[in-house]
């Protein structure tokens, strides 16, 4: 087993397309890795049989159906889709339940052999980089439908997980072999590129196995310059873009374009992310939109 030394430039597998690149590859290390990730978040043990609709390739950020977050299939065909959000916007919430709802729902029960009963279970889980989303302390959630002036669980299959690395002020100074499960992935996802950290995050790593997988991939991804250089070009694309909307609501000047983004109009946005990766300017990209 490999152990990360004090030196090791590693890339931050917080920035969601790093993410995906440990966590989506078609290898045993990665779906290992990713069902160990998912059975400590939903507290329950699933294998990772498949990734559905993983497109596009993820070293292509500039695809105009750009996604990334992971679409998996369990062994037991429970649905589950995993994200990991860097910067998420305030309305991130609503959009979880959005898609925990189409995840759900999209299940086929047509036939004279089907009936409600075998819907399986669909999860929804966000790991949150950066910022607070809830009043409390708790980095750990998990949501469901339930009566909450009875407290009665509704008893459905659908659930929200969310996962807040900024909420981690109880685990942080505890020893690794004292961490569960769950804290030990977010110390991990967390301070992964804190060099300070580099022991801790060695202990886990030899006691967690599923951190271990993901170690061994993200080394691999860390190594490889071509991969390098693809994730300083999504992070390059992905910081264009912020400039850009910062520019274009600073000047008042297609605000139009800014609100439909803060809706969640993503064909928009990804047309603007195509045109950044194309080496567009912020003003010619308001005149492509204008025109």
């Amino acid at each position: 087993m490999e152990f990360f030394g004090e030196d090791d430039d590693l890339v931050d597998i917080r920035k969601d397309y790093v993410f995906k690149a440990v966590f989506a590859r078609d290898t045993p290390e990665s779906m290992g890795a990713l069902s160990k990730l998912v059975s400590a978040l939903i507290e329950t043990d699933v294998s990772i049989v498949s990734i559905l609709a993983n497109e596009p390739p993820i070293d292509n950020i500039s695809d105009r159906q750009i996604r990334f977050d992971i679409n998996c299939r369990a062994e037991n065909d429970e649905l589950i889709n995993v994200e990991m959000c860097f910067n998420p916007d305030a309305f991130e919430p609503l959009r979880m339940e959005y898609y925990t709802t189409k995840l759900f729902s999209g299940q086929e029960l047509r036939g004279i052999e089907r009936d409600y009963k075998d819907l399986k279970k669909a999860y929804q889980i966000a790991i949150i980089s950066k910022l607070k989303f809830y009043y409390d302390e708790e980095f750990l959630h998990s949501f469901a439908y339930y009566d909450k002036k009875r407290n009665v669980s509704l008893g459905g299959k659908t659930q929200i997980i969310t996962l807040e690395l900024s909420k981690l002020q109880n685990v942080v100074n505890k020893p690794a072999a004292e961490m569960s499960i769950t804290e030990q992935w977010a110390y991990y996802l967390a301070y992964l590129t804190d060099k300070s950290k580099r022991s801790i995050i060695n202990e886990i790593v030899e006691m967690e196995e599923g951190i271990a997988m993901a170690s061994s991939v993200l080394r691999k991804v860390s190594k490889d310059e071509e991969e390098r250089a693809r994730i300083m070009r999504d992070e390059k694309i992905e910081l264009d873009y912020q400039s850009y909307l910062a520019s274009a609501r600073k000047s008042g000047h297609a605000e139009g374009h800014v609100e439909g983004h803060a809706e969640g109009k993503k064909e928009e946005r990804d047309y603007v992310l195509e045109l950044i990766a194309q080496g567009l300017t912020t003003e010619e990209i308001k005149h492509r939109l204008e025109s």
